[in-house]
């Protein structure tokens, strides 16, 4: 294990300096040793030439920190202010910077060691002049690096009509990176004092290599089970009992519908009071048949919404057979266009998804969907991944089952689609391209995490010379992505028949971009040219470039439409491509993106 042990630590008293001699006029046998370190002995020390070691024992202060350490943090926390997928408020790149700079420390420390080990000496105090060098260099590259910065990020904000600036959390983003950086250094000190505490109380009994091996394992598995069991475990339970709370009450300004067309209405088999927070508002909102008829300018139906919250029945399985029940009660089966959605998190639909597939489909259509988690979409993202998949595979097998029973010219058109993690439990029914244009007449995904299988799939086999911002893959015959659907759906000039589907993700999506891999390994999208709303000045780094996309993500939905995680008039043209209906003019499209924008 590589030993913190400090070259020169920071504000040490002046008895700890070593005189012209080479020694250290408080211990001229060397000091600085790690608590519970042999004394080196007059004539060896002697012989090694300047040391500056504490005294055997002698308590160290808590917060010293060596020169090499200081390096790394300097050299990664100047390169935390580089530009990553989204705008950075200052409390954000603050932690950031806090965070890379502990890495960089740490990885600074773990060279010097490693050089020691090679070198085979043991840490000695670096010379005065080095300090001076140091912070004469910090103060350069830290005021160059932060204005730097400042002008990345402007560009950023430009490029997405960003318009939100706070000078005064700019100012304070150092001290919050200070801040940090001195939490994670106790922290991490706090358990190797732990370790060390462990290790000592062991070799009462064992040997000392065994007591440390033990030691470590001990302190190791602690840490693990304190952070996955008590803290985020915890943390998830406080939040699911939060949100379950809120799950029992209602939006204002949603009632509870008196059509039989809705879940919760007349006659349905799912009552109001099952359906959560999220499922109220998805049934009790949406475009009217009076709506729809101003769009199209014909005669309109009033769209069914189908709708299972958690509280509905007991398990997955129960909810998508009872929501197939009231989809078949409310003459679902009987519209012209159906469509299946997987939920993200909380069972929250995106009303800008379902919204444009109804006023395309003229009111004639049906959509259904379920709740499985009272946790919000960016928790869910964490820990309810398979609750996702369990969801979608369900419900997708529930409606195909009772669809596919229907004689063939009965039958209504069978979509499917998903948002964010929607569309992760919503790929979870199908086992590749021709499973989904076999079983639907259309498929639309947007904004997938990296994690997706399928989208992982056809984005890693994709056509050569095609980038992964915008892959091609299979020549487009089935499958295509956009970035933005309204300017086309690459490959041009290539069929796209039968059914289709469409992956919709914006290059500075960091829901779609993040992955651990980006920790050591460097992605094509970065190394490729980048998309039109990413700076060109953005590259990758090891460590650095996975924390910088890691702090977009709690953000990712704070930006105009057309970035980010933003998903709003892009369903227009997506759908329109998916759906194909006939009689849409160019015009029709404009309008309708506008009105989707307002509502949105």
């Amino acid at each position: 294990m590589a030993r913190d042990v400090p070259e020169a630590p920071v504000g040490s008293s002046p008895g700890d300096r070593p005189d012209a001699a080479g020694r250290s006029a408080a211990d001229p046998a060397g000091a600085g040793q790690p608590p519970g370190a042999a004394e080196t002995p007059p004539a060896v020390a002697a012989a090694e030439g300047p040391q500056a070691l504490p005294k055997p024992g002698k308590p160290r202060k808590l917060l010293y920190v060596t020169l090499p350490g200081c390096w790394g943090a300097l050299i990664a926390g100047c390169l935390s202010f580089t530009p990553s997928l989204l705008p950075r408020g200052g409390i954000v790149q603050g932690l950031v910077c806090g965070i890379t700079a502990t890495i960089g420390y740490g990885l600074g420390v773990l060279a010097a060691w490693i050089w020691r080990a090679f070198a085979d000496r043991d840490p000695r105090r670096p010379r005065g002049w080095a300090w001076r060098a140091f912070f004469i260099s910090a103060a350069v590259l830290v005021v160059v690096s932060f204005g730097l910065g400042q002008y990345w990020q402007y560009e950023i904000r430009k490029l997405m009509g960003v318009t939100d600036y706070n000078i005064w959390l700019v100012v304070a983003s150092p001290f919050v990176a200070a801040a940090t950086f001195c939490l994670i250094l106790l922290i991490g000190r706090g358990v190797r004092g732990l370790y060390r505490w462990v290790a000592q109380l062991l070799n009462r009994w064992i040997g000392r290599r065994a007591a440390h091996a033990v030691g470590w394992t001990l302190v190791a598995g602690l840490t693990y089970l304190v952070v996955t069991g008590l803290l985020l475990q915890g943390f998830v339970n406080v939040m699911n009992s939060a949100y379950s709370l809120r799950d029992t009450k209602t939006a204002e300004g949603v009632q509870q519908p008196t059509t039989s067309l809705r879940s919760g209405g007349p006659g349905s088999v799912v009552p109001w009071d099952t359906l959560g927070w999220q499922g109220r508002n998805f049934i009790g909102k949406g475009p009217s048949a009076g709506d729809i008829e101003k769009f199209t300018g014909h005669p309109a139906m009033e769209p069914i919404r189908v709708y299972a919250g958690l509280a509905s029945a007991s398990d997955a399985e129960s909810r998508a057979a009872l929501a197939v029940q009231d989809l078949k009660r409310a003459g679902g089966f009987e519209r012209k266009d159906l469509l299946v959605v997987t939920t993200t998190g909380s069972g929250w639909v995106d009303p800008a998804l379902v919204d444009t597939f109804e006023y395309l489909s003229g009111g004639d259509s049906a959509t259904v969907a379920i709740q499985y988690s009272y946790l919000p979409s960016w928790i869910s993202y964490l820990v309810d991944q398979s609750k996702a998949r369990e969801a979608g595979r369900a419900l997708f097998d529930a409606v195909y089952g009772a669809w596919s029973q229907l004689p063939p010219g009965q039958r209504p058109r069978l979509f499917i689609a998903g948002e964010s993690l929607g569309s992760f439990g919503g790929e979870a029914a199908f086992s590749g391209e021709y499973s989904l244009s076999n079983l639907t007449a259309g498929a639309l995904f947007a904004g997938p995490p990296n994690f997706n299988t399928l989208f992982r799939e056809f984005s890693d086999h994709r056509d050569p010379g095609s980038p992964e911002v915008q892959p091609v893959y299979q020549d487009g015959r089935i499958v295509r992505f956009a970035n933005d659907p309204t300017t086309g759906m690459p490959p041009a000039g290539q069929p796209w028949e039968g059914s289709r589907v469409l992956y919709m993700m914006h290059p500075s999506d960091p829901i779609v971009w993040w992955s651990p891999h980006l920790i050591f390994s460097e992605p094509d999208w970065i190394s490729e040219p980048p998309g039109k709303d990413v700076l060109k000045g953005m590259f990758w780094m090891p460590f650095v470039t996975f924390w910088q996309v890691t702090a977009d993500l709690p953000f990712a939905t704070g930006v105009p439409g057309g970035h980010g995680h933003t998903y709003t008039s892009e369903y227009v043209d997506g759908w329109n491509a998916v759906m194909r209906p006939a009689g849409i003019t160019s015009q029709d499209l404009a309008t309708l993106r506008d009105i989707i924008a307002t509502e949105g």
